[in-house]
């Protein structure tokens, strides 16, 4: 169903995949939007046993997007660095592919915003639960359950 890459040689493996995907802050979410165009977003996440974690507004494009088709794919730019005078680009990415659902279960949802919130908050900052809590039913908690992973990265940095 996926395809092979063409240019294996670049790559990666999969437990560096993982550990992009673990310490990387953003990306782009992918989505089938309104007259079937492309829809692409840019959003935080965490990874979490093969799932991504987002937070978002209970409506607008996305949301609909998802509603009326699941599947989607994330990208990762980890590396991007133009190196002129060798003509190319030293670049580092993952991207992944899979069905995205919003969260229904309230017991899912508030553990999977502790695990976005343990990502970007100060650590030992109490406050960030006070603000879960303020704000836990403005908010949508969606999962991207990944089914295949890719990872690229330039010949150059390969092999160095």
């Amino acid at each position: 169903m996926f395809r092979e890459m063409r240019r294996y040689k670049q790559k990666l493996e999969e437990s560096r995949r993982d550990e992009i995907l673990k310490n990387s802050s953003s990306g782009v979410l992918c989505l089938m939007g309104d007259g079937g165009y492309p829809y692409g977003v840019p959003m935080s996440y965490a990874y979490s046993e093969n799932k991504l974690i987002f937070h978002t507004a209970k409506t607008g494009h996305k949301i609909d997007a998802i509603k009326n088709n699941s599947k989607a794919s994330f990208t990762i730019i980890e590396r991007d660095q133009v190196v002129p005078e060798e003509y190319t680009t030293y670049f580092r990415s993952v991207i992944v592919f899979g069905k995205v659902e919003i969260v229904e279960d309230l017991e899912q949802k508030m553990a999977d915003i502790k695990i976005l919130s343990e990502k970007y908050a100060i650590p030992g900052d109490k406050g960030q639960y006070e603000e879960i809590d303020s704000l836990f039913d403005k908010f949508h908690i969606i999962e991207l359950h990944i089914e295949h992973k890719s990872g690229k990265e330039a010949v150059e940095l390969l092999n160095k």
